[in-house]
Parts: C-alpha cells; sequence; structure tokens
C-alpha cells in the first residue's frame, strides 16, 4: 500500500521537513539550523525560536515538496512533533500541520519527539530488528530504553540532572568554546592528552541505570578554576586535555550503562539515538564494547542524529499505519512521558 507522509519537526531550534515513502524511502528531508541565530546568547531563547519557525517553516514545506516532486494531493498524512519540547516552537509546527492537514483533507498526526528518535536508525541500511535497547543521549535527554516492538518503550534509566548534551555544552562554556559548546569541544578533544585529569564517572558503582552528569561538571568548573589561578593560567594544552578527560569520562559512563542496559533487557542490540549519538569516541567505543560481548550497534547517519523532520515523517507513517491520527484538535505537550504512548498493533 502506497503511504507518503510529510513530517514537520518544531520543538526546539531547528526546522526540520521531510517527506517519507513507505516503499520508496525518505524522498526528500530538509532542515533549518537557528544555531547562528542564538549563538551571540549563548543558548536557546525561546520566543525568538518561536518566531524563526513561524518565518521558516512554511517555505520549507514548499521547498521540501518541490525537492520530492509531490503536490499536497500526492500525501497520505502530515505528521508533526507534539511534544516534548519548548510550548511556543511546538504550537508553531502543530498548528501548521493541523492546518494543511484540515486544508489538504488528510490525517494530521501527533508524533512523540523521543519516538522519533528512537526509531530514527530504521531509516537506515541495514535497520535494526525490533526489540532492542534504545540510548537516547541528546541536549535535554539522557535515557536508556528498551524497546520491544513500536510504541512498547520501558524507561530503564535517565539522567537525574543535567543531560549529557547539556553537560557537554556547559563545560565547554567553561573552556570558552562558542555556542553551540558540544561539537567544539569534541573537536577541541582530539587535541587532548588522555588521561591527565582523572575526572569522575557518575554513577557507575551504584546499581541501576540512571545517569547523572553534574557533579562531572563540578569536578570539570574545580579544574579549570584551579588552573586559571596557577602561575601559567589556563593554557591552551590544558584545555585540550579538559575537553579529553570529560569527553572520556561521558563516554566511559554512557557505554558501561548501555552494556548494562542490554544485560538488564536480555537484548542483543543497541540503538544510539540523538545529536550526542554523532560523538565520534562514542562511536568508536561503544563499537567495541558491544562487538565484545556478542551485540550489534546501530546509528542513524550523522544528520539524523540531531532534530530532523526524516525521522518525525517515518515515526508519524507508523502511528497512520496504525490508526493513531489528530482529532482535529491541536496538540502540543511540552511534558510528555515516553511511556504513555499507545503501543503500534500490527505494525512492524
Amino acid at each position: 500500500m502506497r503511504l507518503r507522509v510529510l513530517g514537520i519537526e518544531t520543538s526546539c531550534d531547528e526546522t526540520g521537513v521531510a517527506v517519507y515513502d513507505a516503499t520508496q524511502g525518505l524522498l526528500a528531508h530538509e532542515v533549518y539550523s537557528q544555531v547562528k541565530l542564538h549563538a551571540r546568547y549563548g543558548g536557546v531563547v525561546p520566543e525568538l525560536a518561536s518566531r524563526d519557525h513561524v518565518r521558516k517553516l512554511l517555505p520549507l514545506v514548499r521547498a521540501t515538496l518541490d525537492e520530492a516532486g509531490l503536490s499536497p494531493a500526492e500525501l497520505d498524512g502530515v505528521a508533526y512533533t507534539a511534544g516534548p519540547g519548548l510550548i511556543g516552537a511546538l504550537l508553531v509546527g502543530s498548528t501548521v500541520a493541523e492546518g494543511l492537514a484540515m486544508g489538504w483533507e488528510i490525517p494530521a498526526i501527533p508524533v512523540h519527539h523521543l519516538e522519533a528518535h528512537l526509531l530514527a536508525a530504521m531509516l537506515e541500511d541495514p535497520a535494526p530488528q525490533f526489540p532492542f535497547v534504545a540510548l537516547l543521549v541528546s541536549g535535554g535527554h539522557t535515557m536508556l530504553v528498551d524497546v520491544a516492538s513500536p510504541g512498547c518503550y520501558r524507561v530503564l534509566g535517565q539522567t537525574l540532572d543535567d543531560a549529557a548534551g547539556e553537560a557537554f555544552d556547559k563545560t565547554a562554556k567553561l573552556l570558552g568554546l562558542p555556542y553551540p559548546g558540544g561539537a567544539a569541544l569534541a573537536q577541541l578533544a582530539t587535541r587532548g592528552a588522555s588521561g591527565r585529569f582523572d575526572f569522575p564517572r557518575p554513577m557507575l558503582k551504584k546499581p541501576g541505570l540512571d545517569f547523572s552528569f553534574s557533579g562531572l561538571k563540578t569536578a570539570v568548573m574545580m579544574v579549570v578554576r584551579e588552573r586559571e589561578a596557577s602561575a601559567d593560567g589556563l593554557t591552551e594544552s590544558d584545555r585540550a586535555d579538559i575537553a579529553k578527560s570529560f569527553e572520556e569520562a561521558v563516554v566511559d559512563t554512557l557505554v558501561a550503562k548501555s552494556m548494562r542496559a542490554l544485560k538488564t533487557a536480555g537484548r542483543d542490540a543497541l540503538i544510539i539515538a540523538g545529536g550526542v549519538g554523532a560523538n565520534r569516541s562514542l562511536r568508536d567505543v561503544l563499537r567495541q564494547e558491544a562487538a565484545a560481548r556478542g551485540a550489534q550497534v546501530f546509528y542513524p547517519r550523522p544528520e539524523l542524529c540531531t532534530d530532523n523532520g526524516a525521522m518525525v515523517a517515518y515515526a508519524g507513517l507508523l502511528r497512520l499505519q496504525a490508526g493513531h491520527v489528530s482529532d482535529g484538535n491541536v496538540q502540543a505537550q511540552p511534558r510528555w512521558e515516553l511511556d504513555s504512548l499507545m503501543p503500534m498493533r500490527g505494525v512492524a
């Protein structure tokens, strides 16, 4: 059966639009990033994010349909991120999507942002097979999820404070790196010496699968202040070595917990999702550790790790197949628990 879904993502500071076809796969994929807009403030300004989505979304919808060579009459649904996220940004995407769906006389499909991330690896070839464990690691979320089938999610553990991506950004700021800091810190770490600073691996000695990164961030801050007060000050070599040691601490923590989650859930496949999933060191170490345990690791391509419309279009197509469509009311939930979602019966 031919199904084509337009996906719209506006949960934070990326405007993403894509078209996914059930038989042909991803037909078109466009993302506009607001990084330059927010860089001068050192972080996302919600009101500015919402206004920029208003300016960019409809032109991006038109550009994506043109890229796919489709007219609205050839679509079967409009999927949109309904949450979690910034409420103003969510409302832009949800109102536009519901309006387009009404005008085009096709269903609108509300999509959970984290579900879309968890399913992003399904856009790749080879795609993982259900069931699997997913490590969702981004600027706003760090969690381990047992994914039994589409829509059947069990959160195994999550961060108790800062997300890993947030810790990357805050540490980058301590080191004087520009926003967004995660990628800049990872690049700086490539020039650093391994193991010079002994930063903690939070909660590894405790049972369970929860995370905590606030103590690690504090440990970095203390080292930075100590080096700044030294005779030589905080040198470029110090900055690179701190970045390297910090990255190693985060990677070690994420990898150890992920391996523990595979054992706990009895799975042999691990999916990496979210923006931090593009980190090269994390990918390399996870691949090595998983192979040593006879497990496989699957990743979306880097451009699908960050927020994008392609993952929303794919998740929306599955929800459409399961009959989970909008009742015509705009849906936007800044907070929305992942394990509250309805299973998708008959969808695989």
